[in-house]
């Protein structure tokens, strides 16, 4: 019995693997020690829902970028870190559910937690949403460092998806603490094939990326 159960667990797990496009992997299955915690899988992120095609929290991304990651992974586990994804291929249909709620000026449940001082009404203007994202091309990460003793993600100065100037690369309204924790991640990131973002700490793109300006939309599950 537990031979069988064994193997159907196995043979799910192909099945699933064979079901992404050509190009597309798990991040678990190429880097099993990464931490993967998709905050659009659950409530608590800027729209305050499950955002439309996130079913699992599952991280997919292109072949090159995991192969990157991993490198990546590699150098920090020197130092006992960890990379933790909180997002990396977001399918359109997502991308459509933020531009919906943008929309939606009255809708400001997490405004404090994510946008204090931003009014929403902007959000398309300063380009916090857009109708595209380079996420749905499957080589955009976004992602913080792990403390491996504690469990705990380095204090990088503004929570993740904080849309305002504390997100900013060049922030210098920082502890020493929070500029290295920064420094850290931009450094081993960029050294290992990726460019950041500058108003976002977390966000950073495979150079040379397979699908530029293709925009997939299948599920994450």
């Amino acid at each position: 019995m537990r031979f069988v159960l064994s193997f159907l667990l196995t043979l799910f797990s192909f099945v699933a693997f064979a079901q992404l496009p050509k190009g597309f992997v798990y991040a678990k299955n190429e880097i099993p020690t990464v931490n993967v915690d998709l905050q659009y899988c659950g409530d608590y992120n800027f729209v305050g829902s499950i955002i439309d095609g996130y079913n699992a929290n599952v991280a997919i991304m292109t072949k090159q970028t995991a192969l990157a990651l991993k490198k990546v992974q590699q150098e920090l586990a020197k130092q006992n870190l960890s990379i933790k994804i909180y997002d990396a291929y977001r399918p359109q249909r997502a991308v459509n559910h933020f531009v919906r709620w943008a929309k939606v000026i009255n809708d400001t449940l997490m405004k404090q937690q994510f946008y204090p001082r931003e009014d929403k009404r902007n959000l398309f203007k300063k380009g916090y949403i857009a109708s595209k994202s380079r996420h749905s091309s499957g080589s955009t990460l976004d992602v913080t460092i792990v403390d491996l003793e504690t469990g705990k993600p380095l204090d990088m100065g503004s929570p993740y998806d904080f849309f305002g100037k504390e997100s900013w690369v060049e922030n210098k309204d920082l502890t020493n603490e929070q500029s290295k924790n920064r420094q850290t991640l931009q450094k081993v990131m960029l050294a290992n094939g990726f460019r950041n973002y500058a108003q976002e700490w977390w966000h950073f793109t495979l150079r040379g990326e397979p699908y530029r300006n293709q925009y997939f939309d299948f599920l994450v599950e």
